[in-house]
């Protein structure tokens, strides 16, 4: 028995088991093969891992650079944003939030952190707010530690 990895044309990717190469190539030509997801029968034969048993090990590979995927982009970029257009109040969050809402101060975009407690006043006033985890030092440019705004 061998297993290909295959991928319909709608780019679902799963297992078939066949017996040999030509069972699959001529379960493939009468289009017997088909998608599980989408039953799609023009599938396609993937390149697959494998090892060979009693091989030796290659020589470890340095570790390469890691590509930030378009979360981390996305995180940072709103980070940054945060830093450059947002008064950091720190400690004080809660209550220049409620003198924002109550109009003691002018309207302006705030950032800082909260203790629960705070939070659930906040809540309770009708006051908008949004959580969000501040990235480590290791994540991002070197910036204030606010894990709230």
């Amino acid at each position: 028995m061998i297993a290909y990895d295959l991928q319909c044309p709608n780019s679902h990717r799963f297992e078939g088991w066949f017996e040999d190469s030509k069972a699959f190539e001529r379960q493939q030509r009468k289009s017997l093969i088909a998608c599980p997801v989408c039953g799609h029968t023009d599938v396609t034969r993937l390149p697959s891992m494998f090892a060979i048993k009693g091989a030796r090990q290659p020589a470890a590979m340095p570790p390469q650079p890691r590509t930030p995927s378009e979360q981390e982009i996305m995180a940072r970029a709103i980070m940054h944003y945060v830093e450059h257009n947002f008064d950091n109040v720190g400690t004080d969050f809660a209550k220049e939030a409620l003198k924002i809402h109550y109009g003691v101060t002018e309207p302006r975009n705030i950032r800082g952190v909260s203790s629960p407690q705070e939070e659930e006043t906040l809540r309770q006033e009708g006051v908008t707010f949004f959580k969000f985890p501040a990235p480590s030092s290791s994540d991002s440019e070197p910036s204030s530690s606010d894990p709230d705004a």
